[in-house]
């Protein structure tokens, strides 16, 4: 699959959007890639990710990890793909932790999911909370990849489709100047900005 086809996918499951975002990084985008309308089509999202697979599967993972809520779903299906066990970070008490029993430590070689990856606030928030366990990150797999240049994030990233959609300041946003566009805010976490 190309880069071309996973797009077109997304865009057929009204996964990629275009209009006036609130990121939860307090950003200001004019589109958007909300990812849980892809997955809700588990064949499309098997198709999407296989391109990641291509990507990871020779890397010595043993488990793949996924911040809740978005890189949930992607560890379990890239996990299904590679054949590795699915595992999930979580905040408690606003701290990234690994529960419900799951267990990492020296010798484990982890693979990080998202759905997409565009500050890289929970993926690094999922790197701590590993590593104080023994683990060692080997990477991020995502769906999007939405990075910019200044991007904090020095992990290899591996993804099915690679976006360069603008982002602004809030009080730099072109569509908010223009004034036609009303500002929403998708996804889960809480934004840190209007």
């Amino acid at each position: 699959m190309t880069q071309e086809q996973a797009i077109a996918i997304l865009k057929e499951t009204d996964a990629f959007l275009e209009g006036h975002f609130l990121l939860s990084s307090g950003l200001h985008s004019g589109g958007y890639c909300q990812c849980a309308k892809l997955l809700r089509f588990p064949d499309k999202a098997e198709a999407v990710l296989s391109r990641v697979t291509e990507q990871v599967k020779d890397l010595p993972i043993t488990k793949v990890c996924g911040p809740a809520m978005g890189g949930v779903i992607v560890s379990y299906e890239l996990a299904r793909q590679l054949g590795k066990e699915s595992i999930f970070t979580e905040r408690k008490d606003g701290e990234m932790q690994l529960r419900r029993g799951f267990t990492v430590g020296k010798g484990d070689k982890i693979l990080i999911t998202e759905d997409v990856v565009t500050t890289g606030k929970s993926t690094l928030e999922t790197v701590e909370a590993l590593e104080k366990l023994g683990a060692e990150v080997i990477g991020v797999a995502c769906i999007a990849d939405r990075r910019g240049a200044d991007s904090p994030l020095t992990l290899p990233v591996y993804s099915a489709v690679k976006l360069d959609i603008k982002t602004y300041s809030p009080d730099a946003c072109p569509i908010c100047e223009e004034g036609k566009i009303e500002l929403v805010k998708p996804g889960s976490r809480e934004s840190l900005g209007k």
